[in-house]
């Protein structure tokens, strides 16, 4: 096996919005749960609508989650719930069963960024240990990477579940050190989300690339800051 070039041994990846196309993913399953309940009818004829709530409100509890204010459950299902109000639906059973369709169908979908297999099978090559971080729920993430074929590249897992805290929490990163076994020089966080991400690999003090799909200004200084995933082929 080809030795790495760089000092870095353990690459700790995103995986939503950074090799996982989490919106084009979620705005078919949304697209399929439109269909499927009927919504057309019963909530807007328009699904753009329905999106652009259920975007808002997604991102707002979202927030809340990273920064430990609300519970997981509580944001699986009152993204649907808040969504429903904005058509004056006050159904919460309807809220839970949508969220619980949305868990099921989002895993089996399969977009990803563009060159995510490639650089996967590079740094592979390079004798990289990879691994992911991720503030996803659990059952979920590991379908995601089943379903899109990334399973065999990631030697540990840490989720947000897993691991009882959640991205920039430091504490999230200390267990993914502690179960992988890998050294603060030796390792990189590698992620899209300016502060899940970049600001929480600063708060474990771990070096950090900074992949800006969407070319977007960030206060947060990453050690480094790519643009295409292929562009990870000049650090490594």
């Amino acid at each position: 096996m080809v030795q790495p070039k760089s000092a870095y041994q353990h690459l700790f990846f995103d995986l939503d919005h950074t090799l996982w196309d989490f919106d084009l993913n979620a705005k078919s399953t949304l697209e399929d749960l439109y269909e499927e309940f009927g919504m057309a009818k019963t909530v807007t004829p328009y699904f753009d609508d329905f999106y652009q709530k259920y975007l808002y409100h997604n991102e707002t509890l979202w927030n809340k989650y990273h920064k430990g204010l609300i519970t997981a459950e509580d944001l699986k299902w009152k993204r649907m719930w808040r969504t429903l109000l904005e058509f004056k639906i006050g159904h919460e059973a309807m809220a839970r069963e949508l969220s619980q369709r949305f868990l099921e169908i989002l895993p089996t979908k399969k977009g990803l960024f563009p060159y995510t297999i490639e650089i996967l099978e590079y740094l592979k090559n390079k004798g990289y240990h990879l691994h992911l971080i991720t503030n996803g729920f659990e059952q979920t993430q590991w379908n995601k990477l089943r379903t899109s074929g990334l399973d065999p590249y990631f030697g540990e897992v840490v989720t947000s579940e897993s691991s009882n805290s959640v991205k920039p929490q430091k504490e999230i990163f200390d267990f993914a050190l502690h179960k992988t076994g890998a050294g603060l020089s030796e390792s990189i966080m590698i992620g899209d989300n300016p502060d899940a991400d970049i600001l929480g690999a600063i708060n474990a003090g771990m070096d950090s690339v900074f992949v800006n799909h969407l070319r977007i200004d960030i206060q947060q200084k990453p050690t480094y800051a790519v643009h295409h995933l292929s562009e990870l082929e000049n650090i490594f």
